[in-house]
């Protein structure tokens, strides 16, 4: 069972508080009584009544200094915030000590004046030393925060204390002083070492605050700079997605151009060669070949619809349509081709899996119209928080610095490859020299699937 040491802490301080609060009124009306009780025999009818005007005044000091911390708790209290963003509301303000307000002019004239009345009603009667007690408790939270008026504050109780222990003041004989001589260096000593060991631990504990103020205003900066980046990562995806779509409708022109509309030229060509011949048999072969390129153009129009979305990643995972893709390739081009996987796999963000299917593609694409190889390697790699995905194959090679940006049709080629991997943070690398084959490696960040 967890214990809430943060709501411990907080309950500790408000008990402490009270205890500011109410303890002197509890201290005086205490010694109040038990002055009452010994009046007859410690004190004579003036000094009664001196001790009801000094024990009234008290009553008004502390009346007025409640009055006064009542206003100051009033009073907006200065925020404590992260030195971080603006608007980083988050963290906690430090806690606060546990006499209101810092110690100023009014609360050392207040330690003063109780402290006078405190020692002067202990000269009328010892009994009145339980009220002096409280300055053990508050010194150090009323006095300036330096050694020496605290200690003197200290010692001015102390020797209140030791007059009242030594029977009353003043000591009336040599063994009294003797006795208060001694109470007081003892309760001198008790008072300035135990208040030092409290400085001590109050210091500790405003170090340990500061830190886990720190701590907070530290977390809430790192969860602000987690959310930006989550959204940045949605930003990104979604411009990927875009950019994606103005590809592939890049890719399709291109297509359209290299295939559709080469053929359909093709065919006017023949039926107007046709047409214009007066040769029945060279009309019929002019029509053979314009119905030949017909089926072809057909052929590449569903070829290019099939293409148009990765439909191998409906319900397969990109390994799978990779291997699907590189089998169907091997036997529809005749190419020995082989796919491998390494590494862990995980589920992959749409985009990313499509991107490299795309880029497997386009590189077996290339691999057909260009290599002349014989075999083919086809291998995607897990590697923690990267992904891997390399073509290989024996073909002939070629000169990469050969190689122009961009093709004739709007650069589909390996800058297309190129552009589709560093839209995804990712990179792309080619291998290639003549008679060495071809090897090319796209790498992406590994996003995850949500």
């Amino acid at each position: 069972m967890g214990v809430d040491v943060s709501a411990r802490g907080t309950a500790v301080e408000e008990h402490w508080r009270q205890f500011f609060r109410w303890g002197p009124y509890g201290l005086l009306a205490l010694a109040a009584v038990l002055a009452a009780a010994s009046a007859d025999a410690v004190m004579d009818g003036p000094k009664t009544i001196a001790a009801g005007i000094l024990a009234a005044a008290a009553l008004a000091l502390e009346l007025r200094w409640t009055a006064h911390q009542r206003a100051l708790a009033a009073a907006p209290a200065p925020s404590a915030e992260c030195d971080g963003p603006p608007g980083d509301e988050s963290a906690e303000p430090a806690p606060a000590v546990l006499v209101p307000g810092a110690p100023d002019a009014a609360s050392t004239g207040y330690f003063v004046l109780r402290s006078a009345l405190a020692f002067a009603l202990t000269w009328l009667n010892p009994f009145f030393a339980v009220y002096a007690c409280m300055g053990y408790f508050d010194a150090v939270h009323l006095l300036p925060p330096r050694p020496a008026p605290a200690r003197a504050g200290l010692l001015v109780v102390a020797l209140t204390m030791a007059g009242s222990q030594a029977g009353g003041l003043p000591p009336r004989s040599t063994l009294q002083w003797v006795a208060f001589g001694a109470l007081f260096a003892l309760n001198s000593v008790l008072a300035v070492g135990l208040s030092h060991l409290g400085v001590k631990e109050a210091e500790k504990a405003a170090e340990r605050a500061a830190t886990i103020a720190e701590l907070a205003c530290t977390n809430a900066r790192l969860e602000q700079a987690l959310a930006e980046n989550a959204a940045l990562q949605a930003q990104l995806l979604v411009q990927a997605r875009e950019a994606g779509v103005a590809d592939e409708r890049r890719r399709l022109a291109a297509e359209i151009h290299d295939t559709l509309a080469q053929g359909l030229t093709g065919i006017i060509a023949q039926l107007q060669a046709a047409d214009a011949g007066g040769d029945p048999g060279q009309a019929r072969v002019h029509l053979h070949r314009a119905a030949d390129l017909a089926r072809h153009s057909l052929r590449e129009a569903r070829r290019s619809v099939q293409d148009l979305s990765p439909v191998a990643l409906e319900h397969d995972t990109l390994p799978e349509a990779l291997k699907t893709t590189v089998a169907a390739w091997s036997e529809r081009t005749g190419i020995t081709a082989r796919f491998t996987v390494t590494g862990t796999e995980e589920p992959l963000h749409d985009e990313v899996a499509a991107t490299l299917l795309r880029i497997a593609q386009e590189a077996l694409a290339n691999t057909e119209r260009h290599s002349g190889a014989a075999r083919a390697g086809v291998t995607l790699s897990y590697m923690g928080d990267e992904i891997t995905l390399d073509v290989r194959d024996d073909g002939h090679g070629f000169d990469p610095a050969a190689v122009p940006a961009r093709g004739r049709s709007g650069g589909f080629g390996l800058a297309g490859m190129r552009v589709r991997a560093e839209r995804l943070a990712g990179r792309l690398t080619l291998e290639a020299e003549p008679g060495q084959g071809t090897a090319i490696s796209a790498r992406v960040p590994l996003a995850r699937h949500d």
